[in-house]
């Protein structure tokens, strides 16, 4: 992890709990919490929001939009 690596939001709706995390950990971090806590549920997600963001911008740079 770097200093100047974005903290993404996570969500769990389940728990009702918010945190951030490097982008770096947001894969393990979402695996990890989802399989000790809801028994490989996902309940955990990234930011609605913000994956939704994203997709929009990834969309755009290679021309789907």
């Amino acid at each position: 992890m770097t200093d100047d690596e974005p903290d993404v939001p996570i969500l769990c709706s389940a728990c009702d709990t918010e945190t951030r995390v490097p982008l770096s950990d947001v894969a393990e971090t979402l695996e990890r919490h989802n399989e000790t806590q809801h028994d490989g549920e996902e309940c955990a997600q990234v930011d609605p929001d913000l994956a939704d963001q994203l997709a929009d911008l990834v969309a755009e740079d290679i021309g789907l939009l």
